[in-house]
């Protein structure tokens, strides 16, 4: 008998003896939780079987039948629920069933007509009014000004949304919101309204959620919870005093026979234990968690000195598990973050889930800043050199390690707060985040917040239509600010290039960027930030914003290729040990204020010779290429590179392009596709040529009779040729307007110009036409919305 045998008879002999060690307990909305919580007579609360799970030995399964369980507070698990190592505890869906886990309640109103459309009721219940769902579709606070789905901030801004004299119409303004942008466009703040002044302006508490505190953005604000705002469909107002709600239906609702519910709680699950009394071996697993409250004006927490606030919790907060898992579960509709792991957590794991319509992050690891050494919490702030702990790594095991996020779909995220991400990294270490697909989100799609502690795997994801509603960010984002920061760049670069091992003291362990496929339209694709160092990043495809380094040390950037753009080194350190090598580059670099390139910048690849020769009379890329970019089939998005490249002879290599993002059939049935771009090629234009910018035809400006046309009177600059109606071009051009600067560049040529637009960061910028006989400057939104 050999041992293949051998092992198959043994696990015959124990296949009895684990089915006779599982414990299925049922549960039921219909339920009673004075049944056995068999199936015939199932529990009616998860409580209730949990405490009977307790008893039991072996394997367990809380099988939960199909339909709505609205909590009215969290699930809690704690040590007492662990598993054996050898044992788990499951709470799934029965048989595939939809099971739901809401925090809401459903409302029982009579509605009376009031006026102008609007439908009044009376409340009996003491309830939180934050949201309002009519047949499970979110409504909208009366608001000013009114929601507006194609703005690109907020749901639609006004200027005048805090102004006297709008303020003059509301009689009481206290409980509304006050929500805007971040001064810089890095985030947002929140503020409720306490009242007004004798001045007739609002009184407002908040403004805490970002850790750059620089004020909110002139122009981009609006209000909500104001009574006299409410004015358009779907809008809702409570009165807490007359205790009264107020609803405008939309044409076609029955609001007597709608379903209204209103959300109570913010946790539907918290895993509640600790190093020393960790919660263990607990799986969720097919269920949709949903209707969870806001957390906006909780989110306060100083994040070390990233610009991130926290709120500590979501829909599932684990705090202190161990080998727990979140399975092929649904998080839709939530006010505030889905999962969060706080502090000590090791082992666990997030896959197969959709999370869509969440208030703030998908996914957040953070650990707890008396684990981090010489912290600092403001990025003004800074330890002294003298008092700048030298011992490597963290102080405590208080923070999350060694966890997964694998093959889940997030989109529209970031609904309330924009100050937030798919995924998010701080103060933890070694979290893997795999073949997840992440779009449509407000800031970053993965962000890590500083070098602490480092060791994290990014691979085979796929990030796009990110930083939608903020500036100056990327579709990967991070930032450094460790232990050794300093606000003063001087001074910085001082302490970096007298005490250099100081640098690597928080990122203990290298961050890997690899295999992924990230486009940015608003920022760049992979964009590390202040001090963000101890990384390897390659084998990527970049399809728009390129490739950001800034300040920082020991990064190798290697084989990747960037699309229609390039790299951006920033205000390097003089001893960063950087390396820039075997990559496929758009364009020529777009440095700032670099005076050492690192420790190697070359065998890259440029598309024409002026971008080599640029580098060339820097100092770099001295084995470097130039060649087309002649990709197998960009149109599918098979961006390898045809046999015979030059490429080839300076070490490029091939990756594969039918890896990113989410795994499974289903999740892959649900996905966005990632938008292709159209690949530009600087040199392959003609003088008569016309190609296509931000949906303008344009072409060099070149004969006499286009002099005249235009009353230029040199021929230089770029011709608007055609502005189809309804492109974002169609926002600032007409056609035989002359393109003369971009983005503060001079414009000669289409090349100038295509080398302008990839120098922009963001969607904002300068651009200065020649028009009926005058140069105008505008200052536009490349993206055409307002």
């Amino acid at each position: 008998m050999n041992r293949k045998q051998q092992i198959l008879i043994m696990l015959a002999a124990l296949w009895p003896v684990v089915l006779c060690a599982q414990t299925t307990i049922y549960v039921a909305p219909n339920g009673s939780d004075n049944g056995r919580g068999t199936q015939a007579k199932p529990f009616a609360s998860i409580d209730r079987a949990m405490l009977e799970a307790r008893k039991a030995s072996g394997h367990v399964e809380i099988s939960l039948m199909g339909g709505t369980f609205y909590l009215d507070h969290p699930i809690v698990f704690t040590s007492e629920d662990s598993r054996k190592e050898t044992e788990t505890l499951t709470i799934r869906n029965h048989k595939n069933q939809k099971v739901t886990l809401s925090g809401s309640t459903v409302l029982k109103l009579k509605w009376v007509p009031y006026r102008n459309g609007i439908w009044q009721a009376k409340v009996n219940q003491d309830l939180v009014w934050d949201e309002l769902i009519v047949n499970g579709h979110l409504q909208r606070m009366a608001r000013y000004p009114n929601y507006d789905s194609t703005a690109r901030f907020l749901g639609g801004t006004a200027t005048d949304a805090l102004s006297k004299e709008r303020v003059s119409q509301w009689k009481s303004p206290e409980g509304g919101y006050v929500h805007a942008l971040h001064q810089n466009e890095w985030g947002d703040f929140h503020y409720i309204i306490t009242g007004k002044n004798n001045n007739g302006e609002l009184v407002l508490q908040g403004g805490w959620q970002n850790n750059r505190r620089m004020g909110m953005h002139e122009r981009h604000r609006f209000v909500e919870n104001i009574f006299e705002e409410l004015d358009v469909a779907n809008e809702w107002f409570y009165d807490k005093h007359a205790k009264i709600l107020y609803y405008l239906p939309p044409t076609g609702l029955d609001i007597k026979t709608a379903k209204f519910e209103t959300p109570q709680i913010a946790h539907l699950l918290e895993f509640r234990g600790g190093e020393t009394k960790a919660v263990r071996n607990i799986t969720i697993e097919g269920l949709t968690l949903t209707h969870t409250l806001r957390t906006f004006m909780d989110n306060r927490e100083p994040l070390l000195r990233s610009d991130w606030t926290i709120y500590r919790g979501g829909a599932v907060l684990l705090d202190g598990a161990e080998n727990c898992s979140l399975k092929n579960c649904a998080l839709l509709n939530l006010g505030g973050n889905a999962v969060f792991f706080n502090n000590y957590n090791r082992n666990c794991e997030v896959s197969g889930c959709v999370f869509s319509e969440v208030g703030a992050s998908a996914i957040c690891f953070v650990g707890d800043p008396n684990a981090v050494r010489s912290p600092s919490f403001e990025y003004n702030q800074f330890v002294p050199l003298a008092q700048i702990d030298h011992t490597p790594g963290p102080k405590t095991n208080n923070y999350p390690a060694e966890c997964i996020v694998y093959n889940n779909l997030m989109f529209n995220l970031g609904r309330v707060e924009k100050q937030s991400a798919g995924i998010e990294l701080s103060m933890c270490q070694s979290i893997t985040v795999s073949h997840n697909t992440v779009y449509d989100v407000p800031r970053a799609g993965i962000n890590i917040g500083e070098g602490t502690w480092g060791g994290h795997l990014i691979e085979y994801n796929d990030v796009f239509n990110t930083v939608k509603e903020s500036g100056d960010h990327g579709s990967f984002n991070s930032w450094g600010r460790d232990r050794y920061w300093h606000p003063d760049k001087k001074v910085l670069d001082t302490i970096v290039e007298n005490n250099f091992e100081l640098t690597t003291l928080d990122v203990v362990k290298p961050i890997t960027i690899r295999n992924n496929r990230m486009r940015c339209d608003h920022g760049w694709d992979i964009d590390l930030d202040d001090g963000s160092s101890n990384y390897f990043i390659y084998n990527n495809l970049c399809l728009n914003g390129g490739i950001k380094l800034r300040e920082g040390v020991n990064r190798i950037v290697e084989n990747n290729i960037l699309i229609n753009n390039t790299f951006h080194p920033h205000v390097w350190f003089k001893n960063s040990n950087d390396v820039f090598r075997h990559n496929i580059v758009s364009a020529g670099y777009l440095p700032i204020h670099i005076e050492v390139w690192g420790k190697e910048t070359d065998y890259n690849m440029f598309p024409d010779s002026a971008s080599l020769k640029a580098a060339w009379s820097r100092g770099t890329d001295q084995h470097s290429v130039c060649g087309e970019l002649d990709f197998v089939n960009p149109q599918t998005g098979d961006f390898r590179l045809k046999d015979g490249s030059v490429a080839f002879s300076v070490g490029f290599k091939n990756f594969a392009m039918d890896s990113f993002g989410v795994i499974s059939p289903e999740l892959k049935a649900l996905a966005k596709k990632t938008p292709l771009p159209s690949v530009i090629t600087l040199d392959q234009t003609t003088d008569s040529e016309a190609i296509d910018f931000i949906g303008a035809k344009v072409k060099n400006l070149t004969t006499l009779g286009e002099r005249s046309a235009t009353g230029m009177d040199t021929t230089r600059g770029v011709l608007v040729v055609d502005v189809p109606a309804g492109t974002a071009a169609s926002f600032f051009l007409q056609a035989n307007d002359v393109i003369l600067m971009f983005n503060k560049r001079p414009v000669n040529k289409l090349r100038d110009l295509l080398e302008a637009r990839m120098s922009v960061i963001g969607t904002n910028t300068e651009v200065v036409i020649f028009r009926n006989q005058k140069e105008v400057k505008k200052w536009i939104a490349l993206d055409g919305k307002k």
